[in-house]
């Protein structure tokens, strides 16, 4: 998607996103075959449930009719959610993962790729993460400060057996 596309398309969609109380995480436009897909991915605090989805692809749908945003030639819209692996890029993705165990990609020397790290995101701030690295064949988890500018990469990793703030097991909400 060319970049003066991308804007108008974010320009034209973040007000309706926004209205509905989320924040507009993401805009593809791909190819599948002849058709077009159009995918905007929405967020909030409390997570994008299916209704929601449902209701703002209507609203998102009126408005690409009502513009030439989209140009000629069909098209499928799909709204959507970052999923249960979503990357973290933003701060506020750092927060909404509070709790959360992630995988960590860190910048090594001179930008390269460096260690890789799995741990549990405790606390975020302006500068970076307090996070809960496990113990390794019985030891203690230990505590692991991290700059948002060591971090090259992050994902939210999926846990089927994950402990609630109270130490329940519960079973993961993907």
């Amino acid at each position: 998607m060319s970049t003066t596309q991308s804007e108008r398309l974010r320009g034209l969609l973040e007000p309706l996103v926004s209205a509905a109380d989320l924040d507009l995480e993401e805009i593809e436009l791909s190819r599948a075959g002849r058709r077009r897909v159009l995918r905007v991915v929405v967020d909030s605090e409390e997570g994008v449930d299916l209704d929601a989805c449902a209701e703002l692809s209507r609203v998102i749908s009126d408005r690409l009719d009502e513009s030439d945003a989209m140009g000629e030639g069909e098209y499928q819209l799909e709204v959507t959610s970052p999923g249960a692996e979503r990357p973290l890029k933003e701060p506020r993705h750092y927060v909404r993962a509070k709790g959360r165990l992630a995988r960590f990609q860190l910048t090594g020397p001179e930008g390269r790729p460096g260690e890789e790290l799995i741990a549990r995101i405790l606390g975020v701030d302006d500068d970076g993460l307090d996070l809960e690295v496990p113990g390794v064949k019985g030891r203690k988890p230990t505590a692991r400060r991290l700059a948002f500018g060591e971090i090259a990469r992050a994902r939210v990793e999926l846990e089927f057996n994950r402990k609630d703030k109270n130490g329940i097991q519960k079973e993961e909400e993907a």
